[in-house]
């Protein structure tokens, strides 16, 4: 019984992957949202400007992605503590 429940909550999270993956590849534009004033001070920043905007977003990606993946480290660690 605990193998098949250990199955079932597997197949369910690469079924919520897959769809979340294919989700946001059917919606390219989605991800293309902002107001005009940014996307024109942007633009009109230069290629500097851009590659510094570039930077910016991957330094405020890295704590964001840091805390998702120990936190979901942690509850995988822990995942039979609770059994």
């Amino acid at each position: 019984m605990e193998m098949n429940v250990h199955l079932t909550i597997r197949s369910a999270v690469f079924v919520a992957l897959g769809l979340s993956l294919l989700l946001v590849s059917l919606a390219p534009s989605a991800a293309a949202q902002g107001c005009a004033m940014c996307y024109q001070s942007a633009s009109a920043s230069g290629p500097q400007g851009a590659q510094a905007l570039r930077h910016g977003i991957l330094i405020l990606m890295l704590p964001t992605l840091t805390l998702f993946t120990g936190i979901f480290a942690l509850i995988y660690r822990r995942r039979n503590v609770a059994r």
